[in-house]
């Protein structure tokens, strides 16, 4: 498994177009400086009244391919 971590700032109103579809996937960069892009459908969970805000931690198989992701406090 690989991790990867990541904060988060967009509020409400800029993720709406990502809800709406108009925009599918999310351009995050990680703690190390790896721009990843993440379907943006994958935040939805996360989605509070003032939008996406805080730490994340993505975790891939040895192929990179998405296993999870989890907001960590």
């Amino acid at each position: 498994m690989q991790y990867y971590y990541f904060s988060l700032n967009i509020s409400y109103h800029d993720y709406l177009s990502y809800y709406s579809g108009q925009a599918a996937s999310v351009l995050v960069v990680t703690d190390n400086g790896l721009k990843l892009q993440l379907p943006a459908i994958r935040f939805r969970p996360f989605l509070t009244q003032l939008g996406l805000k805080g730490r994340y931690r993505l975790t891939t198989d040895k192929n990179h391919k998405f296993v999870s992701l989890e907001s960590i406090r």
